[in-house]
């Protein structure tokens, strides 16, 4: 195997592990983004069914993993909603579906994102691999 060939496949291999360790991160930021928009969605979809509910209403209220619990509400003109690194904020109803909205929105923009860089990542990881197997099979033949 000539010097250059070998230099070829050492600089494959590396760019593969590269490409191989961007996909792994993409892919975690990803289970991320989903759980997170998935939360959202859960709180979006509590606060429209205490809707309008009169105070005293019995609700359902969801504590995760498809379990509830059953509550009396106390107010549902006013909701504390987190607003990161531990602090809450109370705001009114509506404030509160619109921040949710908007949070919705950035997440699914940040999924969109990558997703299209998980995409570019595998398209390129592939190539790699295609060059060192026809390298490998060059080397073989020769």
């Amino acid at each position: 195997m000539s010097k250059e060939t070998e230099e070829t496949l050492r600089r494959l291999l590396i760019e593969n592990r590269l490409l191989e360790a961007s996909i792994t991160v993409i892919q975690s930021r990803l289970r991320v983004v989903n759980a997170s928009l998935t939360e959202i969605l859960l709180a979006s979809s509590t606060l429209e069914g205490i809707k309008g509910q009169p105070k005293g209403s019995k609700i359902l209220v969801p504590i995760g993993a498809g379990s509830f619990i059953m509550a009396e509400l106390a107010d549902s003109e006013k909701i504390i909603m987190g607003v990161g690194a531990g602090a809450s904020i109370e705001k009114s109803f509506e404030e509160s579906i619109q921040e949710l909205k908007n949070r919705q929105a950035e997440l699914e923009q940040i999924r969109a994102s990558l997703q299209q860089q998980l995409t570019q990542a595998s398209l390129q990881l592939e190539e790699k691999r295609k060059a060192l197997s026809a390298l490998i099979q060059a080397q073989k033949g020769a």
